[in-house]
């Protein structure tokens, strides 16, 4: 099921991708960059009327342009011709006549710019009014030997030249607004800054010179809004880590720079850089004094009780549960001091999610936790409280119907406050509900609705809004499902789009990762290719040790290893029983009565199925109850009891048939076959051949099946099986057919040794 703790998640520093930043000593300087966005500016305020088109595009291409890095003047030039060729043409002209001139005419530049600003429609307090006042500003406060400076590496920028550190760039502290002396220009030799040019669109080239604030919150921004929404689109974890190394080596005390490096050392796992990284962030938090009061009490006690509270997430995230209970209830205590009622339900909310994590029963937890959040108004975390006790519910054997009506009230309360991530969590919960419940057609209707859904999340930076967990845990439904009805061609499609949207260095990977490895191991298991299988157990084992261990005993199974495989059995089921994995258990049942066949112990598999039928049917799990009576009416058929094994049957058919895979209705018909062939032997002679030919046209719908399937180990039986009735009924020319078909896949498979008489 989706994730329901992930969403659990206090981010202080972003609201709707918006980094709120307190930035000290970091200001803006004239740079080549910037005299070429006062050109692009100058010529749309005082060129002829543009195009409505190209003036609409030419307004959305400022604001990148002023808060991103300094793009070299080829990618600038490039990037204005590309909206408005005409534009692009004046502002080479204008840069170049101030390039090959001399230092007078930059100097006009500057002085006709305000007289252009003033008689235009641009507010003195818009983006391009104060960009430009902040220009004019810093410009005014060079000194000579600075304006010279800039002259020479303007010339140089403008004819493609890299220049020389001391050209490249003036320091923020020559250049900041508040200075009010002269000397700044000794100062300039001491230290060898260079902006380096860095796309706005994707930041991807290394920065080598200080950013200023605007840039600084521009890259954060975008990069921490990325993180949370699309992180095929974010740097690499160690190119974004150089880039925030690059920000705080010239501003150490930028709290949001500390909180995006602990992001990102999240995502590669790494604990000491994220501990650290998180630590520095309420610090710097803690000093800037930038919050006010919080429900009574100042700004910096509200940051300790966040800190300690992401302290104790961070803490749960890496299994640390002992640590993050010391920090929860260190959070707790302080939030009852300062009587702050919302730091409290994040608590709460995070104490039963990590006694869930535990193993723990956190039942009364999350009832308490959604009605204290439905008290307070906080409708989020009462949901995401909704959905966890789904989630345990279902666990716990909860009629659908109740579970199914409860996500529906939450859903109501969703679209009212447009909380669209849990709208995608909402319905990925639908569809895993259904597809636990052995409703395979709802569960696909589910995962289609919420993949055809429009997300009501405002889409910036080009963002796909399909690159939640919710959409990865529908697709990965999506794939196991086309699986199971042998559509191995959109099996591929899937997963390579799985491969796109979520690469492997991403945080939702392994849920695509581990749904591939199963479907292919699956289909070697199918194709009786058992050679196959071992690698692909142990990458299963590395992702998921519960599933690796089961997909072990069952190959184990295959290779006719019945010792090893009961021992790992045994040792699962014990794990399975402490951690309440029900569904596990059921399967492993199910395998061990599979291993009493093997020696012919049907009657010793009897009481297994039985507990299997219970627990079945105590957690409302139609397809394992259905998986079950398969095996007890197979039990039942081996012990002469053909009559009662095909009621049982017929009693199932109908489920299995609408929502049952193609192996379980290949596996059904052709049990019902071997039944009705049973039954037909101790029929008089006028009607056993027409019950033979009854047997031999559900052997016929079987092998479609299987066919469909590529299930050749099965196929096998059914040709076998075709075979013996053709001789009973005395057809030798078809008999004969179906002996060749049968010994040619025999021939195929001689390592499998297993046949109808001991398998399903």
């Amino acid at each position: 099921m989706a994730s329901v703790h992930e969403s659990l998640y206090f981010n202080p520093m972003m609201t709707n991708g918006v980094v709120h930043a307190n930035v000290f000593g970091v200001k803006d300087w004239v740079t080549p960059y910037k005299i070429s966005v006062l050109a692009l500016l100058y010529e749309m305020i005082t060129s002829k009327p543009l195009a409505l088109v190209e003036r609409r595009r030419l307004n959305k291409l400022i604001l990148p342009l002023q808060q991103g890095p300094d793009l070299t003047l080829r990618q600038f030039l490039k990037t204005v011709e590309d909206c408005c060729s005409q534009t692009g043409y004046a502002v080479r002209n204008r840069l170049h006549q101030m390039a090959d001139g001399e230092l007078k005419d930059m100097e006009h530049f500057f002085s006709t710019l305000p007289n252009s600003f003033s008689d235009s429609e641009v507010y003195k307090t818009s983006v391009v009014g104060l960009f430009m006042r902040h220009m004019l500003l810093a410009y005014n406060k060079l000194s000579f030997s600075q304006v010279y400076k800039l002259y020479k590496a303007l010339r140089l920028y403008c004819h493609g030249v890299q220049p020389p550190p001391d050209l490249s760039a003036l320091p923020a502290e020559d250049m900041e607004l508040t200075s009010t002396d002269d000397t700044a220009g000794d100062r300039m030799d001491k230290e060898e800054l260079d902006t380096g040019p860095l796309h706005p669109f994707d930041l991807r080239s290394e920065t080598q010179g200080p950013l200023s604030q605007k840039q600084a919150e521009y890259f954060l921004a975008r990069q921490a809004y990325l993180l949370k929404n699309d992180e095929n689109k974010v740097m690499k974890a160690a190119k974004l880590q150089t880039e925030l190394n690059h920000i705080l080596k010239f501003n150490p005390d930028f709290a949001e720079a500390h909180y995006l490096s602990y992001l990102n050392s999240m995502r590669v796992q790494d604990v000491y850089s994220s501990t650290h990284s998180l630590l520095h962030y309420f610090d710097r938090l803690i000093l800037s004094a930038g919050e006010g009061k919080s429900n009574g009490d100042d700004g910096n006690g509200r940051s300790l009780r966040y800190a300690i509270l992401n302290l104790a997430t961070l803490h749960c995230r890496f299994g640390h549960y002992q640590q993050a209970d010391l920090a929860l209830q260190e959070a707790i205590r302080i939030a009852q001091e300062a009587n702050d009622h919302v730091c409290l339900q994040h608590c709460l909310s995070w104490l039963y999610t990590l006694e869930k994590m535990k193993g723990s029963d956190s039942w009364v937890l999350t009832e308490d936790s959604v009605k204290m959040a439905t008290h307070f108004c906080l409708p989020y975390l009462a949901s995401l409280g909704i959905q966890s006790l789904v989630q345990q519910g279902a666990a716990q054997g909860t009629v659908a119907n109740k579970l199914l009506d409860a996500l529906r009230s939450t859903d109501t309360v969703h679209w009212k406050v447009s909380l669209s991530e849990l709208i995608e969590i909402s319905l990925a919960q639908t569809t895993s509900v259904w597809r636990m419940y052995g409703k395979s057609t709802m569960s696909w209707q589910q995962a289609q609705l919420l993949l055809n859904m429009n997300s009501l999340e405002p889409v910036n930076f080009g963002v796909q809004q399909n690159n939640t967990e919710a959409f990865a845990v529908a697709l990965c439904h999506l794939a196991e499902l086309h699986a199971e009805q042998g559509l191995y061609g959109a099996v591929s499609d899937i997963i390579e789009h799985l491969r796109r949207q979520f690469p492997p260095h991403t945080q939702h990977a392994k849920l695509w990762m581990l749904s591939d490895l199963k479907i292919q191991f699956d289909r070697a298991m199918n194709d009786g290719k058992l050679h196959v299988a071992p690698p692909l157990v142990t990458a299963i084992a590395a992702l998921n040790h519960t599933e690796g261990l089961y997909r072990k005993a069952l190959l184990l199974k295959g290779l006719k290893q019945t010792s090893e495989a009961s021992k790992i059995l045994q040792r699962l089921q014990q794990q399975c029983e402490k951690t309440k994995n029900t569904e596990m258990i059921i399967r492993l049942l199910l395998t061990t009565a599979e291993l009493h066949w093997e020696s012919c112990g049907f009657a010793t598999a009897l009481p297994l199925l039985l507990q299997a039928l219970n627990l079945s049917h105590t957690h409302n799990l139609q397809c394992l109850a259905s998986e079950t009576i398969l095996h007890l009416a197979f039990t039942q058929l081996m012990l002469g009891a053909p009559e009662q094994a095909l009621v049982l049957l017929q009693g199932v058919l109908e489920a299995v048939l609408a929502h049952g895979a193609l192996l379980d209705k290949g596996r059904a018909l052709l049990l019902i076959a071997r039944c009705q062939a049973s039954i037909a032997e101790a029929m008089p002679e006028e009607k056993r051949a027409m019950a033979l030919l009854e047997a031999f046209d559900t052997l016929e719908e079987a092998g479609v099946y299987f066919s469909r399937l590529n299930c050749l180990e099965r196929l096998r039986d059914v040709y076998y099986l075709q075979a013996q009735l053709h001789h009973f009924l005395g057809h030798t020319p078809q008999r004969n057919r179906y002996a060749m078909l049968f010994r040619l896949l025999d021939q195929e498979l001689p390592l499998s040794q297993s046949t109808a008489i001991t398998r399903i």
